[in-house]
């Protein structure tokens, strides 16, 4: 047991629960429950329950705000105010504030979740407690683990309370600004276009996210589908060895009518061809990076269909419930140095958790050295390092179902971070019939690094019938001779964006609505996205109960209200004023655009491109690459010089 000075420091979590656990890890297993503390003779343990102050409404700061009126905006109050959120908080907060100002209290410890909101919790209580209370020393208690060794290490090094003075004063300023900018603007909004029974809620994060969605669903609205043929192949190499290939002329594989697909079938069909080129290059794919908490949202969104809520409280109950995983609401995907002594010690935990790790589990305990490269990085650990599951036993036998997929999820991608790459060959092949051309692709599966924690082998992976599927190629050489045994022109037509998921709008909402599917590129975009991984979930659903957006399946569809707030606002900077990318009479261009002195996002890709016309299905998929005119543009031949001086300037 740790024991503190003479007097009992006072130790406040942020739940019942968390004070319990650390009762446990200072006073020792037998600490007992003394109403709504656990006490001891060197330490007292209480708890708040989550945030038990509110800022409080304009009208306590002037009597005039009862009414909403237009012209008493903006509010902007000198000074903050907070009081109790309900009748049950304020009985807490009482009690915490008598435990506070106790004469034998000399110290008081903050042990609330390590994080600006458990800073802001606890500093808020403080704030409001009286000024006895507020004259006593305070440190900080910074544990993501919920292990008695991790709770015990954390006293052992109690912080500064200075030190923890940047963090507090982001909390207030996030705070401040969400008190701010959504009663202002609900104001505003509801006093210029709705009622006393149509309150217009708008909010610093809430808006953006649901301009997001609006205009997803207006441009899916606006889309015109537009009918194309595609030609495909299959080709006979010999006895049991077959692949399929798709037609192209340069950079193009779809024909704008029926009748030249039809053509270019027909003559093809039966006819004998050769392999006119063969290329193979190996590509390697790296273990993807530890889970942060948006990332584990996204994909247990994608695999599980589970909201962004519902992996929260899974993820939250396996930290302070399980003591499975460390601290869920974390942003970064890294470990901090000081942790690489215990990741042996993980991983043997989780290997014993279950069969289904141990093979992996072995192979990163039989390793020489762990591989940390993109694992620990202390330049990109914040608040929290990544979520990892816990060092020590691990009794997997008490989950729920959703608490067992998400655990899965975390210690599978833990293991696979220290395995090697995954290697595969990747063949493209050229395969000519008369004039026309078919092009055929295949992947393999070399080495399975890291995707052995998952269950993968190397081993053929079975194509799909379509070209830009990864089939499974036979042993082909330039100048071999092969049969069209089947080919035929395929009616296809382009398709609008995808509505968003849940997890599609996280990532979007990570990277401030920018098309990034790399998670790399993504990590270096956190700092410009919107919201915080641990208010992102609560985001959606306030969303939702406020009847701006519905869930259809999977989908996330702006209701009428919501379509109808986002363009009664407009271009509003609160709707994110960066743009959407339409279509203009000769170009593709962002809405953002004002003139040559305001371009906006600055982003045109000309209709006209090397003698064709890009179709809408092809800007939209240059667009999300980020490919504007000047990257599709051929290169020139120089064939002297500018017939003129100073031509070469215009």
């Amino acid at each position: 047991m740790l024991t503190s000075a003479a007097m009992p420091s006072l130790v406040i979590c942020e739940k019942p629960s968390v004070a319990r656990d650390v009762a446990r890890a200072l006073i020792g297993p037998t600490a007992k429950r003394t109403g709504d503390r656990w006490e001891g003779p060197d330490w007292i343990v209480a708890h708040a329950v989550g945030h038990l102050v509110e800022q409080v409404d304009p009208d306590a700061y002037d009597e005039r705000y009862k009414k909403w009126r237009y012209e008493d905006l903006p509010i902007l109050p000198d000074e903050f105010r907070y009081q109790a959120r309900d009748a049950r908080a304020a009985k807490q907060l009482k009690a915490l504030h008598q435990l506070m100002a106790r004469d034998d209290v000399d110290e008081i410890v903050n042990a609330c979740d390590a994080g600006r909101e458990g800073e802001l919790i606890f500093k808020l209580i403080l704030q409001t407690a009286p000024a006895k209370a507020r004259a006593k020393p305070v440190r900080r208690a910074w544990f993501s683990s919920m292990t008695q060794r991790a709770i015990r290490e954390a006293f052992e090094g109690l912080r500064d309370d200075e030190a923890m003075r940047p963090l507090e004063e982001a909390a207030r300023a996030r705070s401040e600004a969400d008190w701010l900018v959504g009663m202002n603007a609900t104001r505003a909004a509801t006093t210029k276009a709705g009622s006393a029974r149509k309150v217009l809620s708008l909010g610093r994060v809430q808006t953006p996210t649901l301009a997001l969605i609006v205009n997803r669903d207006l441009a899916i609205a606006a889309f015109r589908s537009e009918d194309y043929w595609e030609v495909q192949a299959r080709f006979e190499a010999g006895a049991e060895a077959a692949y399929t290939g798709l037609w192209h002329e340069g950079s193009t594989t779809r024909l704008p009518e029926a009748a030249p697909a039809e053509a270019i079938a027909a003559a093809a069909r039966g006819a004998d061809g050769v392999v006119e080129a063969l290329e193979t290059k190996p590509h390697v794919e790296q273990p993807p990076l530890l889970y942060d908490l948006t990332t584990l949202q996204r994909e247990a969104n994608s695999r599980h269909g589970f909201s962004a809520q519902r992996t929260l409280s899974a993820a939250q109950a396996l930290y302070d419930q399980h003591k499975l995983l460390t601290y869920p609401r974390t942003s970064s995907r890294y470990l901090s140095g000081d942790m690489a002594g215990q990741l042996r010690g993980v991983a043997s935990g989780v290997g014993a958790a279950a069969p289904e790790y141990a093979d992996a589990a072995r192979y990163v305990l039989g390793l020489d050295k762990l591989p940390l490269g993109r694992v620990v990085n202390d330049a990109k650990v914040g608040d929290h390092h990544a979520i990892i599951p816990t060092e020590g036993d691990h009794d997997l036998s008490g989950l729920s179902r959703d608490e067992r997929r998400i655990y899965d999820m975390v210690a599978r991608r833990f293991l696979a971070a220290f395995h090697p790459p995954a290697r595969f060959e990747r063949t493209t092949v050229e395969t000519r019939v008369g004039e026309h051309l078919f092009r055929s692709r295949g992947k393999v599966l070399i080495e399975a690094g890291w995707r052995s924690a998952y269950g993968e082998v190397a081993e053929p992976a079975p194509g799909s019938g379509e070209e830009e599927a990864d089939q499974a190629l036979p042993p082909l050489a330039v100048g071999q001779r092969v049969r069209c045994a089947e080919a035929e022109a395929l009616a296809k037509q382009t398709k609008p964006p995808a509505r968003y998921s849940e997890g599609t709008l996280l990532r979007a909402m990570e990277t401030a609505g920018k098309l990034v599917d790399d998670d790399e590129a993504a990590e270096a975009m956190k700092d410009a996205g919107i919201g915080t991984p641990a208010t992102r979930a609560a985001i959606i659903e306030r969303l939702i109960d406020a009847g701006y957006v519905e869930r259809e399946g999977r989908s996330l569809r702006a209701t009428e209200k919501g379509v109808g707030l986002v363009r009664m606002l407009g271009d509003h900077l609160l709707t994110g004023c960066e743009g959407q990318s339409v279509e203009y009479p000769k170009s593709y261009g962002c809405t953002s655009y004002r003139g040559k002195d305001d371009p906006g996002c600055g982003y045109t890709l000309w209709k006209q491109q090397n003698g064709r016309t890009i179709t809408r299905e092809e800007a939209l998929e240059h667009i999300a690459a980020g490919r504007s005119s000047r990257d599709l543009q051929t290169e020139r031949e120089v064939i002297g010089p500018c017939p003129t001086p100073g031509c070469g300037g215009q």
